[in-house]
């Protein structure tokens, strides 16, 4: 494991491990706190980019991992997911949940497994990016994997 990385993406970094995923988090020079910072910070598309999203429904965290290309339809993935309103979490809601500050949340290392949402837009590249657990940090990993990383359902989230 990498011990130059920050502690929060070094727990990301154990997670990743642990589930066999091989990308290893980079620290970015200058903050990637948005999907657009990220992808050109990465010369990639920007649908390319896995946001990490906190969302509070139904009294507790929902992480929706969508397409850096879209904007997540609360109402309507509210209905498809038979849930009552879903509405961003705060700052502190964010933070209680993942650990991790907004601009920086990963899919994993969060203090406790999350309901994950995951965009079905992402499986159209070969290779997605997801925040490492800092707004500094990011890895590669493939659709398949942050399925399988999360536990997450696979639907329309825009």
């Amino acid at each position: 494991m990498n011990h130059a990385l920050p502690a929060r993406s070094r727990l990301v970094a154990a997670s990743l491990e642990a589930a066999g995923i091989e990308g290893a988090i980079i620290v970015l020079p200058d903050a990637a706190s948005t999907a657009a910072l990220a992808a050109a910070a990465l010369d990639i598309e920007v649908g390319a980019i896995a946001n990490s999203l906190v969302f509070w429904s139904d009294d507790e965290p929902l992480l929706v991992m969508t397409s850096g290309a879209h904007r997540v339809d609360t109402t309507a993935l509210a209905e498809r997911l038979g849930r009552g309103s879903i509405r961003r979490a705060t700052p502190d809601q964010v933070l209680a949940a993942t650990g991790q500050p907004i601009g920086g949340v990963a899919p994993t290392g969060h203090p406790a497994q999350l309901t994950t949402i995951i965009d079905e837009a992402l499986a159209e590249f070969a290779e997605i990016w997801a925040a490492g657990g800092t707004p500094h940090t990011v890895f590669p990993l493939t659709f398949d994997e942050l399925v399988r990383l999360t536990g997450g359902t696979v639907t329309r989230v825009a």
